[in-house]
């Protein structure tokens, strides 16, 4: 089993005058508290934070990622038609004696 390194014997990697408090898990450099910063709940230097934001801003998005707002917008389109056009289905089915008024005539004559 591998032993964890006591942290309070290794010096910062910056500050060769302060004891170390964490180690990055990217670089597996030691650090103190003014060296490291909270990201996503994991310790890492700041030479690790800066190359994780450069290496995202140079990722470009692939076709599918571009391709999703015309799609969202085409099933949207399609979702209302569908709806429209059950809407006027039933609307359709609906008897024509009520169109015409003949049934309210029915009932007030009884």
């Amino acid at each position: 089993m591998h032993k964890q390194p006591d942290l309070s014997t290794k010096r910062c990697f910056n500050h060769a005058n302060r004891e170390s408090v964490a180690r990055c898990p990217d670089c597996a450099r030691f650090f103190c508290r003014e060296c490291v910063n909270d990201h996503n709940g994991r310790l890492l230097c700041a030479d690790c934070l800066l190359e994780m934001s450069v290496s995202k801003e140079k990722q470009k998005p692939g076709i599918l990622h571009m391709s999703l707002p015309p799609l969202r917008i085409g099933l949207g389109l399609l979702a209302a038609w569908l709806a429209f056009y059950l809407l006027a289905t039933g609307l359709l089915t609906i008897p024509s004696t009520i169109h015409d008024g003949a049934i309210w005539h029915e009932q007030t004559t009884r």
